[in-house]
């Protein structure tokens, strides 16, 4: 589960992967819809949000408990690990169903380590998962239907 939380952090494997997915002309759609929908969350969810509400992390509360990842220094509320990886999940799975499925999976076991590291509660996680896939089903919505989207010429 360290492993798992570590490769959530900062959304590092999912920003590699929408720039691998850039690569291609047949994914490159999906690799800026990520860009997008990542950027959106993280000024949502981690600057307005996280910022506002100011939730304490349980292992701010509970001090007894011996951490197995470095302590965030950040609040807890919601999850920045569930929010960005299911945004990017969702998203490919919007433009590819069978990677999708994988992408949420394992999208869905980081946002579960976080738990099991102790470095959020339950509701973190869960309002992160729910603001996630909706930010990403209203981007995927925009990309399919907005004539006036500027990034169309770039795929």
């Amino acid at each position: 589960m360290v492993i798992v939380s570590t490769m959530g952090n900062a959304g590092l494997f999912w920003i590699i992967l929408a720039c691998i997915l850039l690569i291609s002309k047949q994914t490159r759609k999906c690799g800026i819809q990520m860009i997008v929908a990542m950027l959106i969350a993280l000024i949502i969810g981690n600057g307005i949000i996280k910022n506002s509400v100011q939730r304490m992390r349980p292992c701010w509360i509970d001090e007894s408990v011996k951490l197995l990842i470095k302590n965030p220094k950040d609040f807890s509320f919601p999850s920045g690990h569930s929010l960005n990886g299911i945004v990017a999940a969702v998203t490919i799975y919007c433009n590819n169903k069978k990677y999708g499925i994988i992408a949420i999976i394992f999208a869905l076991i980081i946002a579960f380590s976080r738990l099991y590291n102790f470095v959020h509660f339950p509701t973190d996680v869960l309002c992160g998962l729910l603001l996630g896939t909706i930010i990403a089903i209203m981007t995927n919505e925009y990309f399919e239907t907005s004539k006036k989207n500027p990034f169309k010429k770039l795929y």
